[in-house]
């Protein structure tokens, strides 16, 4: 019997198989869980495609995160494949290029105010969506990058990262009376499509290569999908508002 045997989970974020949410859908479904992926927009022919490459079949909704109508129409969509959640994986960031690469100081509110948007307040909104299709509780697993320094030419998705952790810890105060649990893993640099946008992405595996006490694997996104996985399960009954640094310890390093 699988570790998430019986349970059901919507994974987002999903676009190639070096994606950390591509993991948590393999492991997931290899410990006996119903996957559903979403993706939108050009995104979502890649998703599918993408989707082939997992263990089992799995269906893909259309799901755009700033989208309200698309939020309220997302348990519906949901329902023509599962009968309720026990887990969502948030998977989801995006900063225009003005606002990274050591432009801080003179990025417009426009730019910051999409970097929140999507990679920030879409995690409140994304819970609550979900919500009609949790009625006997389940956990909210969110991707995060560590906030708690500034980095080079990471710039306001840095900030970002800040609000997401803010918004996981009020999230979990404010749906825990339904037995909702919402935690982030904090992993370490994965080389994904999502770093790729970043610029000087190299310094990130410069400082882990130096930092982290177990080492790093930039290209290893296991460790990280397995706490995902791992926080699915019913072996964190009382965990929630809390941020899981997967990253070879390099967070508890100085300079």
């Amino acid at each position: 019997m699988g570790l998430l045997e019986g349970k059901s989970l919507l994974i987002t974020g999903v676009l190639t198989d070096a994606s950390i949410a591509f993991h948590v859908a393999r492991l997931a479904q290899q410990e006996g869980a119903t996957v559903v992926l979403s993706s939108f927009g050009r995104a979502l022919p890649l998703t599918k495609r993408i989707a082939s490459r997992l263990p089992k079949p799995v269906p893909v909704v259309e799901l755009d995160v700033t989208d309200t109508e698309a939020l309220a129409a997302l348990p519906a969509a949901l329902r023509e494949h599962v009968d309720h959640l026990d887990g969502v994986l948030h998977a989801i960031g995006f900063a225009p290029e003005a606002a990274l690469g050591g432009n801080f100081l003179n990025t417009e509110w426009p730019d910051v105010a999409t970097a929140v948007h999507v990679s920030a307040f879409s995690l409140k909104s994304l819970a609550m969506a979900c919500l009609p299709m949790m009625e006997g509780g389940g956990s909210v697993v969110g991707l995060d990058f560590d906030a708690t320094v500034a980095w080079p030419k990471y710039d306001w998705m840095g900030v970002a990262k800040a609000a997401f952790e803010s918004t996981a810890r009020y999230v979990a105060r404010d749906l825990g009376g339904q037995g909702i649990r919402v935690n982030l893993v904090a992993a370490g640099p994965i080389r994904t499509i999502a770093a790729s946008h970043i610029p000087g992405f190299e310094q990130f595996e410069d400082v882990w290569a130096t930092r982290a006490p177990l080492g790093w694997d930039v290209n290893d996104p296991e460790p990280a999908a397995r706490a995902c996985v791992a926080l699915f399960s019913d072996w964190f009954p009382a965990t929630t508002g809390e941020i899981i640094h997967v990253d070879g310890g390099a967070h508890s390093q100085g300079a």
